[in-house]
């Protein structure tokens, strides 16, 4: 993906993210002649200080990321914040565990799916990606980094402990050659200098993102970068008007993201009568559950979202369904909150099935709350 900085304070359970990348970086990004190291990873003192070394360093260009696990996410919501007003791409992995606070960090949940969509305080809506095994981490950690750079703005990975720190068996992962990172709307030195006047926010392309320039390219392309109220020009400004044309572009630049993220894996099955929708590593015990429902007589159509903000596939398939069952890891039914602020879905349309344990969801727990819900209580 093109990775250069990691920066993160070690949390149970994304510490293995770091381990690995410092393996590939020692096989990959050292010169064999003259030992020179072309990466750089940093143990921060906390996880402010992560995400601060992460902003920075993509600020200056670098694809730079973090890993960590919802007490981190908690303390980096203010900068993430920063990144997500000043327009600096930043990749977030989030191996999920049992919270509140401490929680239990050796038991995986699915809690951090609202704080992760809208982390930092005032209006703030950040890119989600749902992995569902390590095949689809090893392919989204590549989209993450481009789509962090093509709409300047954070994005995370929302993994979790089964995921991240389980045994699995997955095709091979393979590496395609040809692939060429997509840095975004970045100026060159020639550009910069054919332009009249540099603005940081201005002009706009049809996504609502600006180009942006990296220091030392060029004078005419420096820009003050500033997480108080600023104008489409860059410049700081109590102006209510100014603040909310800057804040309306951020808006579109999410929308249009819809369309960029992973599309839902959606299957349709013949007399499905409702709808099943899950997200990350529910799949499989969703996938056996669903096998398991058709031997009772109920047959489901099936839809993992796999990215936030929700497409047209993710609006097409609640349309079509009057009654669906929404499958996560937590308490208090984040995605099916977060289908019903960012759709067009009735709550009524929306039925719970959730399990919070700290243990990998198991397809018995599925059937028997949908067959509950649908038939009622089954009496041996």
């Amino acid at each position: 993906a093109g990775a250069t900085v990691a920066a993160w304070y070690p949390i149970t359970p994304s510490t293995s993210v770091l381990d690995a990348f410092k393996e590939l970086c020692e096989e990959y990004r050292v010169d064999r002649a003259s030992g020179e190291r072309r990466y750089c990873i940093l143990q921060a003192e906390d996880e402010l200080a992560a995400i601060g070394m992460v902003i920075g360093a993509a600020w200056t260009g670098a694809r730079a990321f973090t890993a960590t696990s919802g007490p981190g996410i908690s303390l980096m919501t203010e900068l993430v914040g920063l990144a997500y007003y000043a327009e600096i791409p930043a990749v977030i992995v989030d191996v999920q565990r049992v919270g509140p606070s401490t929680g239990m960090p050796t038991r995986t949940q699915q809690g951090d799916i609202l704080l992760c969509a809208y982390a930092s305080h005032g209006d703030t809506k950040h890119l989600l990606l749902f992995p569902a095994n390590p095949g689809e981490c090893f392919t989204f950690a590549v989209q993450a980094f481009d789509l962090a750079e093509r709409f300047q703005t954070p994005v995370f990975i929302l993994s979790d402990l089964d995921i991240g720190m389980n045994d699995w068996v997955v095709p091979r992962l393979t590496w395609n050659d040809a692939y060429r990172p997509d840095r975004g709307r970045v100026l060159s030195q020639h550009e910069i200098e054919m332009l009249p006047k540099y603005y940081r926010y201005s002009p706009e392309d049809e996504d609502g993102v600006a180009a942006r320039t990296l220091p030392g390219v060029s004078a005419k392309g420096a820009f003050f970068t500033r997480g108080s109220g600023h104008n489409k020009l860059g410049g700081y400004t109590e102006l209510p008007d100014e603040y909310q044309e800057v804040m309306d572009r951020l808006a579109r630049k999410h929308h249009a993201a819809r369309d960029a993220v992973p599309a839902p894996v959606v299957e349709i099955r013949p007399g499905a009568t409702f709808g099943v929708v899950t997200v990350g590593g529910c799949d499989l015990a969703v996938r056996e559950a669903l096998a398991e429902l058709e031997r009772h007589g109920l047959h489901a159509d099936y839809m993992r979202i796999r990215g936030f903000p929700f497409g047209k596939d993710v609006d097409a398939f609640l349309a079509a369904h009057d009654r669906m069952f929404v499958v996560e890891q937590n308490r208090d039914a984040q995605l099916r909150s977060l289908l019903t602020l960012e759709t067009g879905v009735e709550k009524h349309q929306l039925y719970s099935v959730l399990a919070y344990g700290g243990l990998p969801l198991q397809a018995t727990q599925v059937v028997d709350s949908i067959v509950h819900q649908i038939v009622g209580p089954v009496h041996p």
